[in-house]
């Protein structure tokens, strides 16, 4: 049954390339918006909180502060919509999970950057 549905993945899926991230890394997605007869590209800029799942079925979790209040997207890798993500800065935790980021604010909520 596995093989099965790793056959449909890798047949059917259409695989797009992204640039490799992973939690701690701030980065820019660029996505579709149909608002009736019309698309409109938006972007979501923030954190990545976390990257689960493989696959076809892998998401991503992206955390922004707007004005006061945390907002949270969570990111199908394959979703039709997506156009382009691009990583803005490298960061540098130590935990694939930073759910610990969500209490942090102030100087506290920063993420020392990786220069490469």
């Amino acid at each position: 049954m596995e093989s099965l549905v790793s056959f449909v993945e890798n047949e059917f899926v259409t695989k797009k390339e992204f640039p490799n991230f992973s939690a701690g890394d701030t980065i820019t997605v660029y996505y579709e918006i149909k608002e009736g007869e019309k698309t409109r590209t938006q972007f979501f800029k923030g954190v990545v909180i976390q990257r689960r799942g493989s696959g076809s079925t892998e998401t991503f979790t992206i955390r922004k502060m707007s004005g006061t209040v945390g907002v949270e997207r969570i990111f199908p890798i394959n979703m039709p919509a997506l156009q382009k993500i691009e990583i803005n800065k490298k960061g540098k935790v130590r935990r694939a999970r930073i759910f610990y980021f969500r209490g942090l604010t102030g100087k506290k909520a920063r993420i020392k950057e990786i220069r490469s």
